[in-house]
């Protein structure tokens, strides 16, 4: 069984055929589709499933901290299940693919005490941007 509906499973939420096949599509590692892609793969699987479904229960994920919704800046928002190992982005600024990493240190640590501005921080987003190398000249 994948992490993502052991965990769903776990929490007591109902499985139905729909939800189950969305949890499916999102298993794995490095996976951040968007939500047009998760209908297309779910939709192999459950012909029947309609795109308002896998937007809701996208919505309903996210809302319960099982999938993170990742905005892209100019690009449709991509959903990561990735969402209780920290981790960072790396995203490809030809063709948008995205991948966790694991830089070293501590990004909350990096800011210095100068630029929080009486701030108490919780969190860091951190980033990164770049050419894959399919998008390399």
């Amino acid at each position: 069984m994948s992490d993502l509906l052991e965990r769903l499973r776990t929490r007591g939420w109902r499985l139905t055929s729909q939800r189950r096949v969305v949890a499916e599509v999102l298993d794995g590692d490095h996976v951040h589709l968007t939500a047009d892609e998760v209908h297309a793969r779910a939709a192999v699987r459950l012909p029947e499933i309609s795109r308002a479904t896998v937007y809701n229960t996208l919505g309903e994920l996210v809302a319960l901290g099982e999938v993170l919704e990742l905005d892209a800046v100019g690009r449709a928002k991509r959903y990561d299940p990735n969402a209780h190992r920290a981790h960072q982005h790396l995203v490809c600024s030809g063709c948008g693919t995205v991948r966790d990493v694991h830089p070293l240190g501590d990004a909350l640590a990096a800011l210095p005490a100068a630029e929080r501005h009486g701030f108490t921080l919780a969190a860091a987003e951190v980033t990164y941007r770049g050419l894959c190398p399919d998008c390399r000249p």
